[in-house]
Formats: structure tokens, C-alpha cells, sequence
């Protein structure tokens, strides 16, 4: 099965080293043309903003950002059974769903609010928009050209 990366760019990066310059969000996504259903997609969007809320968490000011990071997660819970997170590279991905170290919400983000994928930012990040919910619409659209 070949493996494709998905990016997105933004107008600003997370990184201390990098602020200023365009930022560019890596997803790993699955078998060569596979999509996310729509089911999948809904069901991943629900919990986004269902786990933003109860985090007290928000969505990356750049909403496409967001769209990216939520339809891989729903990518990998139709490929892979589990939302594992679409933002690392792994050698063997089914190995790491059934750890479930990576699964969203992964333990960094569980234990110390850190999303590696910049879905879930704690209000003082300087990337975190004022926003908890996202539209199917606007995941389809910001992730049509991927």
C-alpha cells in the first residue's frame, strides 16, 4: 500500500524558530486515492468539537488547518478502525492504532493539552482562533484540492 502526504499552507507557523514564515501542515494519508465517507468525516468533525469544549481547546485560527487534521482522522478511522493521529509518520500504522498511544486524543494531548497537529490549542497559544465547531462544508471545501 503506498502512502500519500497531504499539506496545507498556512500564512504562519507554530514554531518559536519558524514565526513569520508560511507554515505547512503534513497529513499522512492512506492508500492512494482513498477518501474519507462522509460518515466518518461527520462522526470525526462531532468529536472534534465535542472534545475542543470540553478541553477548553480551540480550533488553529486558519480554519484549513483544522479541516486537514480532521478529515485524517477520518481518513484513518475508515482505513484503520481508530483516528490515529494523520500529523506523524509511522513504519507500521496498524501497530500504533492497537498501542493507542497516537489515537486521538493522543496522550500528549490528554496529559499536557499538546497538539502536535495544532487541532486542539489552549487559549493562550498565539494560534488558537476563538472557534469550537467546525462546518462539514468547510472541511469539504478547504480539503477538495487535497
Amino acid at each position: 500500500m503506498m502512502s500519500m502526504a497531504s499539506t496545507t499552507a498556512s500564512p504562519f507557523c507554530p514554531s518559536p524558530m519558524l514565526r513569520g514564515r508560511k507554515c505547512t501542515v503534513r497529513v499522512q494519508a492512506g492508500a492512494a486515492g482513498a477518501d474519507a465517507s462522509d460518515k466518518s468525516l461527520e462522526i470525526m468533525r462531532k468529536f472534534s468539537e465535542q472534545y475542543a469544549r470540553r478541553s477548553n481547546t480551540f480550533f488553529c485560527s486558519e480554519k484549513s488547518v483544522t479541516a486537514v487534521v480532521i478529515k485524517g482522522l477520518a481518513d484513518h478511522k475508515d482505513q484503520l478502525g481508530a483516528p490515529l493521529c494523520p500529523c506523524r509518520h509511522y513504519d507500521d500504522k496498524a501497530a500504533e492504532v492497537a498501542q493507542g498511544f497516537w489515537n486521538c486524543p493522543c496522550v500528549p494531548m490528554r496529559e499536557r493539552k499538546e497538539c502536535h497537529c495544532m487541532l486542539f490549542l489552549t487559549p493562550d497559544n498565539d494560534f488558537a482562533g476563538q472557534d469550537q465547531a467546525i462546518t462539514l462544508e468547510e472541511i469539504k471545501d478547504a480539503t477538495s484540492k487535497i
